[in-house]
């Protein structure tokens, strides 16, 4: 029989390729679980965000466990949620487990009875802020919306260190963000800023001509090649990952603004045709060897941060994702609102 996880995305971090000399006589220690996810053969992922990290995580599996072949299938969580939708609809899954920043997704899905609850090792160290209590859904990594520069054309006097720095008439023309009404952790983001400056703040940053983009992985590489210098809505991982892959990019924290921070989130569905591999993955995923090399923050409060990074919750933060993504109709009127500053998506910046 073979075997299918699939995982998704929402916009994410660095995994990098961690293996381990004796992943091969690891693999051989008897372990009920795995020899369960083996005799399924196959893992299949739907990530949300940029799949290369995740592509680096499912080689590493394949060597820490051979006989468990994983597939990795990205796009936008917002696309990929209505593909699992309609599979579950069709009473056709095809995914075993999904990786989103849609958080709003998973608490859907166990209000409707598809998660599959399922506490792997290390889920007492997860801050009940980041999971379920009956552990239909969990937090892998933390993500944080750091500020983002070109280091090379951005002096160090000029680096943003608060929202109002990016109105300076320096940067006009030369601001960028994902759309924050096509993208719920930009919403999430420019919300919090509205919260702490009043919507006036909105005005007068339109005013500086700021650049629209869909995907954060396309706000990375517009600051890395100069079309744009600063942005307030970068995830932290993604650009730390290009700048190790040889990009321009620099990320800076606010001093005076909190620091906006959301869950990445994986869920496993009851139907998922291939469940043993399923929990294979998200019991090694939350491990403390492969929790200190996601390239982001941990879910784990035991592991800690890459770096030299704070733990997550020492910094000010907000911290009421899955409150806000589940109070539908403040959403809704905030996409509208957000999209007349905007305008409707026009460019992609893409999740590759």
């Amino acid at each position: 029989m073979k075997l299918a996880v699939v995982l998704c995305l929402g916009c994410f971090g660095s995994l990098g390729l961690f293996l381990s000399s004796t992943a091969a006589q690891q693999s051989q220690v008897p372990d009920p679980l795995y020899d369960k996810a083996k005799s399924e053969g196959a893992l299949v992922l739907y990530v949300g965000g940029p799949t290369a990290p995740w592509d680096a995580a499912a080689k590493e599996f394949n060597a820490r466990y051979p006989g468990v072949n994983v597939s990795v299938t990205g796009g936008f969580s917002n696309v990929l949620d209505k593909k699992i939708d309609a599979q579950l609809a069709a009473s056709n899954l095809e995914v075993d487990a999904a990786l989103f920043q849609t958080l709003q997704d998973f608490v859907r899905w166990k209000q409707e009875g598809v998660l599959l609850e399922f506490k792997p090792q290390g889920f007492d160290k997860i801050d009940a802020s980041f999971k379920d209590p009956d552990g239909a859904y969990t937090a892998i990594q933390i993500n944080a919306h750091t500020y983002g520069y070109n280091p090379n054309l951005v002096k160090p006097e000029d680096v943003p260190r608060s929202a109002l720095d990016f109105l300076n008439p320096r940067f006009k023309g030369k601001i960028v963000t994902c759309y924050p009404a096509d993208d719920d952790a930009t919403l999430y983001d420019f919300y919090s800023i509205v919260q702490k400056y009043g919507w006036s703040y909105m005005d007068r940053y339109m005013a500086n001509q700021p650049n629209f983009i869909q995907g954060h992985l396309g706000v990375a590489r517009s600051i890395a090649s100069g079309e744009n210098l600063v942005t307030f809505d970068t995830i932290a991982s993604i650009s730390t990952d290009q700048k190790n892959e040889g990009l321009v990019q620099a990320i800076a924290f606010p001093e005076s603004d909190p620091l906006p921070i959301w869950p990445y989130t994986a869920g496993i569905f009851k139907s998922a045709p291939h469940p043993n591999a399923a929990k294979l993955f998200l019991s090694w995923y939350l491990t403390p060897e492969r929790q200190s090399h996601t390239g982001t923050w941990p879910a784990r409060s035991d592991v800690p941060p890459p770096y030299g990074w704070k733990p997550i919750l020492s910094y000010k933060v907000v911290n009421n994702y899955r409150e806000f993504l589940t109070n539908t109709k403040q959403l809704e009127d905030l996409r509208k609102r957000f999209e007349a500053y905007s305008g409707p998506v026009k460019n992609v910046g893409g999740v590759r």
